[in-house]
C-alpha cells in the first residue's frame, strides 16, 4: 500500500502526466485538492473509488483520510495542483506518513511558471538579459518568509522572477521591484493559466496594478517580473550556433 503524491499539472485536465493519471485510474482512493485540481482528473478514478476533496480538511483530517486507507491496503492518489514541490505543502504530510511507517512517493507535474512561459510563448532565461529564474513569494497570510528572502534582496540579482500566492500583495511587489527593475520593466500576471477562464495580463512595474484591479484578480495568480518578457533584441545562445561544436556535433572536416 503507498500513498501517491500527484503533480496534477496547472489547471487543464491534460497537462497531468501520463503516471499520474494512470495512477490515479487504479487507486481505490483519490484525495485531491478541490480548489486547484480539475474535476476531470478525478473523474478518471476507478468506479466505485472513495474521491475525497481536501479542501475543506485540515492536517490531522487528511492523514487519517491516508491511515484509514493503509489499513485497508488501499493505494491513495493524493493529488496536488501544479507540482508538489513547490508551495505543495507535502513536506509535513510526509512526515506524518513517515512517523506512522506508511510508504509514499511523488509524481512531478507542470508547474504554473512553466505554463504561464508556455502560454505567452516566452522562454524566462535569455542570453545576456536573464540567466537564472527565481521562484518565491511573498507573506501575506501564510507563513513568514525567511531572512534574506525577501523581493527587495532576491531583486537585486536582476532574475526573471516567478511571485507566487502574491496577487494581492501586489503593490508590496511592486514598491520593492520597482527601484531594482525600473517603471518600465515588463510584468505579467497569468490568473488560473490552462483553465477555460484563463487570463493574461501584460503590463509594467508602472502600470500592472491598475490593470490587475480594473480585472478583479485577487486569488489564483502568478507574477512574472523580468526583462525576458518583452525582449525581442537579445543575442542569439550559442547551442545551435554554427561554430559551436560538441560530441555530438563534431566540427567539420
Amino acid at each position: 500500500m503507498t500513498i501517491h503524491f500527484i503533480g496534477a499539472g496547472p489547471g487543464a485536465a491534460d497537462l497531468i502526466t501520463v503516471r499520474g493519471l494512470n495512477i490515479v485510474r487504479r487507486c481505490p482512493v483519490v484525495l485531491y485538492a478541490g480548489s486547484l485540481v480539475p474535476a476531470a482528473v478525478v473523474a478518471e478514478a476507478p468506479a466505485g473509488a472513495r474521491v475525497v476533496d481536501t479542501a475543506p480538511l485540515h492536517l490531522d483530517e487528511i492523514i487519517a483520510e491516508m491511515k484509514a486507507a493503509h489499513e485497508l491496503g488501499h493505494d491513495v492518489a493524493r493529488v496536488h495542483s501544479g507540482d508538489p514541490s513547490l508551495y505543495g505543502a507535502i513536506a509535513e504530510q510526509m512526515r506524518r506518513l513517515d512517523a506512522l511507517d506508511i510508504a509514499y512517493d511523488v509524481t512531478p507535474g507542470v508547474p504554473a511558471f512553466a505554463a504561464a512561459a508556455a502560454a505567452l510563448g516566452a522562454e524566462l532565461t535569455l542570453p545576456e538579459i536573464s540567466q537564472t529564474v527565481i521562484l518565491t513569494r511573498t507573506a501575506v497570510r501564510s507563513s513568514s518568509m525567511p531572512e534574506g528572502e525577501d523581493l527587495a534582496t532576491l531583486g537585486r540579482s536582476g532574475a526573471t522572477l516567478a511571485v507566487h500566492l502574491s496577487v494581492n500583495n501586489l503593490a508590496r511587489v511592486v514598491r520593492d521591484l520597482t527601484p531594482l527593475y525600473g517603471e518600465d520593466c515588463p510584468v505579467v500576471v497569468a490568473y488560473r493559466v490552462t483553465w477555460p477562464d484563463q487570463q493574461i495580463i501584460r503590463g509594467t512595474l508602472a502600470d500592472i496594478r491598475e490593470q490587475v484591479k480594473a480585472a478583479g484578480i485577487t486569488r489564483t495568480a502568478l507574477i512574472l517580473v523580468g526583462r525576458t518578457l518583452a525582449a525581442s533584441d537579445f543575442d542569439e545562445s550559442r547551442l545551435y550556433a554554427a561554430d559551436h561544436h560538441h560530441v555530438l556535433r563534431p566540427r567539420k572536416g
